[in-house]
C-alpha cells in the first residue's frame, strides 16, 4: 500500500513504475479465473476502479506483458499458493493475446459522432497490434482486410473488426483471444440524452452480437460499465452471458475500498484522526452483502489535498443523465427527492435491468438507475411471503428501503438543484428567499416573475405542455430550492396531510425567531375566476379552509407566527398574495 496519493492513473504498469499509491486488488485475478465464466458483465458507479482493473488483467495475461511477473511482486495473485504449495497462477502471466478496448472517450449523442468515435476506438486497437501482421502466417488477403480497419471504415467493417482481431490473434498464437471492454454504455447513455437511442441499439446490437456471442475465437471476456442496460436492449441473445452487479456478492470486494483499506491508509499518511469525518462524508456504498464500501477516488483525492473535505466523486464528470432525470422527472419523482435531501428514506422496487425506454414513464426505472449509478443505497431488502403479500401477483415482489449514499452525495444534489436556476434565474431566486424571509410581497412578486420565466421549460418535458402541468413541476423544482437554500434553518416538506387537506408547501421554522410559511399554487381557471387575484384568493381560502395550520399549530407554534401565501399562476406569470 506504499506509493504516493494521486488521480487519473489508470494504467496498472504505470502505477507501480511510478510508484502510485496501490491497495492491492489482484484478487480481482484470481476470482475471475476461477469462476471461469465466458463473458461477464461487471457494473459499478463511476471512478470505482473499472478501467485499472481491467488494466491490471491485461498485464497479468496479455502477452505483450511476458516475462513482466516483477509487476506483480507481493500482489496477492503472484504469491497465491495451491494446495501442493506451488504457485497457483504464476505460469499463466503473459501467455494470452488481449484485445483492450473503451469506450470512455465517446461523449457524443449523435448517431455519426458515436460511429465515428467507436470507429476510431477500434483502429487504435488494430494500430497497437499491427505489427502482428508482418508474420508471414497471414496471406495476402488478410492483410489487405487489416488494413481497412481505419477511422472511415463501413460500419459493417467496424462490427465485425474486433472478431476478426481476435481471429487473426488466435491463427498466430495458437491461443483464443481475451477481450476486455470498459465503459461499454457510455455511448448508450450518450444516446438517449440526446434521442438517438434506437439508432444506437441497432448499432451496438450488431456489435456485441459479433463480438461477444458468435465470435469463435475469444476465450474469455469481461465488459464493465455503470448500468445493466437490458438484454433485450443490446445483449439480445447472448445465452453466455453472466452479470454482476451491485447487489451481487461476486467481486463484491474487489472494487472500491473497504473500511479497513480506507482507515489503514489514512493511518499511513497520517490523517487518521479523520476517520469519523471520513465515514460520514464518504462511507455508504453497499456491493452484495459487503457493506462500508469507499469511493477510492474520493479517498486518494482527499489524502491527496492533505484532509481538505469536498465532494470530489460527485463533482467529476457524468451527472448530466442523473440531473436529466430529476429536473424533468414528475411530481412524485421531484417529492420523494425532497424526503431525501431531509435525510429521509423511501422504499421502491427495483429492476436491475435498465430500460431506457421506461426512464420517462416508471419513476422505479429513475431510482433504479440512480442505485445502480452509485447515488442511493439500500438499506433494507424485503421479499413478501404468501402471508405478507397483499395480492396473490405480489407474492415473492421486493420492495428495497433507499437512501442518499453519503453526505458528499447529499452536496452533490444541492449543488445540482442550484445549478437549476442558473444564470440571471439563480441571483432572482436568492432574492426571492431573501424577500419570502421578511415578507415583502411586492419584491417576492417582481422576483418570482423573473424566476418563473426564466426556469418554467426546464422542468416541464410535455410535447405540448399544459397551464397547469407547467405550474405543477415547476413548484416542485422550486421546493427543492428552498430545502436547498434553507437548510439548517427550515424544515421544508411539500404536499402533506394537515387539517382536512394536503397542504402545497410548509416551511416549519427549525428555531424560535422565525415564522412558519404556508403557501399553496393555484392556475388561473377563466371559468371560475376573473382576474389572477380571484386566483390567489381562491387559494388563501383554501389554506384557511382545509386548516393547513393544524400540524404547527399542534407543534407549539401560535397561530400569529404562521404566514399564508397564494401562488397564481397564469402561463408563466405569477401572482402572490
Amino acid at each position: 500500500m506504499l506509493g504516493r496519493p494521486a488521480l487519473g492513473y489508470q494504467d496498472y504498469e504505470e502505477v507501480i513504475t511510478e510508484n502510485i499509491l496501490y491497495i492491492d486488488k489482484t484478487n480481482f485475478i484470481s476470482e475471475w479465473w476461477e469462476y471461469g465464466d465466458k463473458v461477464t458483465l461487471i457494473t459499478r458507479p463511476r471512478r470505482f476502479g473499472k478501467t485499472l482493473n481491467l488494466s491490471t488483467v491485461e498485464c497479468f495475461f496479455s502477452n505483450k506483458y511476458a516475462g513482466r511477473g516483477d509487476l506483480f511482486e507481493g500482489k496477492a495473485v503472484w504469491e497465491a499458493k495451491s494446495a501442493d504449495g506451488n504457485y497457483k497462477y504464476r505460469h499463466l502471466q503473459g501467455t494470452f493475446p488481449v484485445i483492450f478496448l473503451s469506450f470512455a472517450s465517446v461523449k457524443t449523442g449523435d448517431i455519426e459522432g458515436i460511429k465515428a468515435a467507436v470507429k476510431q476506438v477500434i483502429s487504435d486497437v488494430y494500430d497497437r497490434h499491427s505489427n502482428m501482421m508482418s508474420d508471414k502466417v497471414f496471406n495476402t488477403k488478410e492483410k489487405e482486410h487489416y488494413d481497412t480497419v481505419r477511422d472511415n471504415m463501413s460500419d459493417s467493417t467496424a462490427l465485425m473488426a474486433v472478431n476478426r482481431l481476435s481471429g487473426y490473434m488466435e491463427k498466430l498464437y495458437g491461443k483464443k483471444a481475451i477481450i476486455l471492454l470498459d465503459e461499454y454504455d457510455t455511448p448508450m447513455q450518450e444516446a438517449w440524452l440526446a434521442g438517438t437511442w434506437d439508432e444506437a441499439v441497432s448499432f451496438f446490437r450488431s456489435f456485441f452480437d459479433a463480438t461477444f456471442k458468435t465470435n469463435s475465437h475469444i476465450y474469455r471476456s469481461i465488459i464493465t460499465g455503470i448500468t445493466r442496460i437490458s438484454k433485450e436492449s443490446i445483449f439480445s441473445g447472448l445465452n453466455n452471458l453472466e452479470v454482476v452487479t451491485t447487489t451481487s456478492d461476486k467481486y463484491s470486494l474487489c472494487f472500491g475500498l473497504s473500511e479497513e483499506e480506507v482507515f489503514a491508509a489514512l493511518e499511513q499518511k497520517g490523517l487518521g484522526t479523520e476517520k469519523q469525518g471520513v465515514k460520514k462524508w464518504y462511507d455508504g456504498f453497499v456491493f452484495g452483502t459487503h457493506k462500508d464500501i469507499y469511493n477510492p477516488w474520493s479517498i486518494v483525492s482527499f489524502i491527496s489535498k492533505h484532509g481538505r473535505y469536498d465532494a470530489y466523486w460527485s463533482n467529476t464528470s457524468g451527472n448530466g443523465l442523473v440531473n436529466a432525470l430529476i429536473q424533468k422527472g414528475n411530481m412524485d419523482i421531484k417529492q420523494i427527492m425532497e424526503d431525501l435531501l431531509a435525510d429521509r428514506s423511501f422504499k421502491a422496487e427495483i429492476d436491475e435491468q435498465i430500460v431506457f425506454s421506461q426512464l420517462d414513464e416508471d419513476e422505479n426505472a429513475v431510482w433504479s438507475l440512480l442505485l445502480a449509478t452509485g447515488y442511493l443505497k439500500v438499506l433494507e431488502v424485503r421479499t413478501f411471503s404468501a402471508s405478507e403479500a397483499k395480492t396473490a401477483d405480489s407474492e415473492g415482489d421486493t420492495l428495497y428501503t433507499l437512501a442518499i449514499t453519503n453526505f458528499e452525495v447529499k452536496k452533490m444534489f444541492q449543488k445540482m438543484i442550484k445549478g437549476w436556476f442558473g444564470g440571471n434565474a439563480r441571483v432572482s431566486y436568492n432574492d426571492f428567499i431573501k424577500a419570502l424571509l421578511i415578507d415583502d410581497k411586492k419584491a417576492m412578486n417582481r422576483y418570482m416573475n423573473k424566476v418563473a420565466l426564466a426556469t418554467f421549460s426546464s422542468f416541464d418535458v410535455g410535447n405540448k405542455p399544459s397551464e397547469y402541468s407547467e405550474p405543477e413541476r415547476f413548484y416542485h423544482g422550486f421546493v427543492l430550492g428552498l430545502i436547498v437554500d434553507l437548510a439548517g434553518r427550515y424544515d421544508v416538506t411539500s404536499n402533506r396531510e394537515s387539517g382536512f387537506g394536503r397542504y402545497d408547501v410548509m416551511l416549519e421554522p427549525l428555531n424560535d425567531k422565525d415564522d412558519a410559511i404556508i403557501i399553496e399554487f393555484k392556475v388561473y381557471d377563466p371559468d371560475d375566476e376573473k382576474t389572477l387575484d380571484d386566483t390567489v384568493q381562491d387559494a388563501l381560502r383554501q389554506i384557511e379552509e382545509k386548516r393547513y395550520s393544524a400540524s404547527l399549530e399542534a407543534k407549539g407554534i401560535a397561530p400569529e407566527r404562521i404566514r399564508r401565501y397564494g401562488f397564481a399562476f397564469r402561463g408563466k406569470e405569477c401572482r402572490i398574495g
